[in-house]
């Protein structure tokens, strides 16, 4: 089952952002997620969680939002971007990624978007093969820099 974040997923959904993104402590995920699923965007633009259910525990998620552009879109119009989407491994290639997508495609065309965008680590090639598999295409290559001044 498919449906919106609610604040009592704030634990398991702290715990799932982990897996993805291992950078950050449970305890940083809990309180941005804490503050997502108030309705309070990081950003200025719109965001929201979709999560997945399977026996009553969280699986999955996707978080999608608006960017005012994307590399290899319409930059006359917002796009809805993946800023994150994660399925644990023993849940995988039963179609709940897809499913997650499809809510987040869908919560974008609500916002008026005609274009999604996400973007991937060069080296995870596990994503790069999930995008592909639901159309999305690659708009470019790049290598990002970066300097302390």
């Amino acid at each position: 089952m498919i449906r919106r974040g609610k604040a009592e997923d704030g634990e398991r959904l702290a715990r799932l952002r982990n897996a993805l993104w291992p950078e950050n402590s449970v305890e940083e995920h809990r309180r941005e997620v804490d503050l997502l699923l108030a309705g309070k965007s990081p950003g200025i633009m719109p965001m929201v969680v979709f999560v997945a259910e399977e026996s009553g525990e969280l699986v999955g998620f996707v978080e999608v939002g608006l960017r005012s552009c994307a590399d290899g879109c319409d930059l006359a119009r917002a796009v809805g971007y993946v800023e994150g989407w994660y399925v644990e491994a023993q849940w995988r290639r039963r179609g709940i990624g897809a499913e997650l997508v499809r809510a987040a495609e869908e919560w974008a065309r609500g916002q008026g978007c005609v274009e999604m965008a996400s973007d991937t680590q060069i080296t995870n090639e596990i994503s790069q093969r999930a995008h592909a598999a639901l159309g999305f295409e690659v708009a470019e290559r790049s290598v990002l820099y970066r300097k302390k001044l």
